[in-house]
């Protein structure tokens, strides 16, 4: 999980790693208005329903913008991480907060747009144990791509993959071999989790 602390400065909140091998490390946010941070609450609840700690597997974080929640997947066991997401600032904040957890050699960073991503990591082969989709609320695009994960085969039989979107949108139980297995909902903010048979 990522915990907050009251902002040092100008508004931006302390984060830190707060289990695993990285537990108390501070991150670094994005500046500015662009990446809404996912909050403690809803990362505590995701990490209470995957799974607290794992032993090697690959984990995607999509729209990673600070990175934390992929971070927090290496720190609590993942093997290797892929971190994507537009915005340039974001990338720099990922890459600081890597060095700072000393996760740079097991992770890759790229700054693209996600449906030419994951087509770029379909060509490559690319599978995955662990996808967290988190892009801003209104673009209302998780189902087109959770479609095209299972296009892609992205996800690996087992897998798990989790969603964070507004509460008032329903997303679909059922994606081609991608199944929900849960769904809860923290103000305004709603996490679908999905597994694949």
């Amino acid at each position: 999980m990522i915990f907050f602390e009251r902002p040092l400065q100008r508004g931006v909140p302390v984060m830190r790693i707060i289990a695993g091998l990285a537990k108390g490390r501070r991150l670094q946010a994005v500046p500015g208005r662009t990446t809404r941070p996912t909050s403690d609450r809803v990362k505590e609840s995701i990490f209470s329903i995957i799974g607290p700690f794992w032993q090697d597997g690959v984990v995607l974080d999509l729209f990673a913008g600070t990175g934390a929640l992929g971070i927090e997947a290496l720190s609590r066991g993942m093997e290797k991480a892929v971190f994507i997401d537009q915005d340039a600032k974001a990338l720099h904040v990922i890459k600081e907060n890597l060095r700072l957890c000393g996760f740079v050699d097991r992770a890759e960073v790229y700054r693209q747009d996600a449906r030419k991503a994951l087509q770029i990591l379909a060509r490559h082969g690319r599978v995955f144990d662990l996808i967290f989709l988190d892009p801003p609320y209104r673009l209302h695009i998780i189902p087109d791509l959770i479609d095209r994960i299972e296009q892609h085969a992205l996800l690996r039989s087992g897998g798990v993959l989790v969603a964070e979107h507004a509460a008032d949108i329903e997303l679909p139980l059922r994606f081609q071999r991608v199944e929900q297995f849960r769904h809860a909902v923290y103000g305004d903010t709603a996490i679908s989790f999905y597994r694949k048979d």
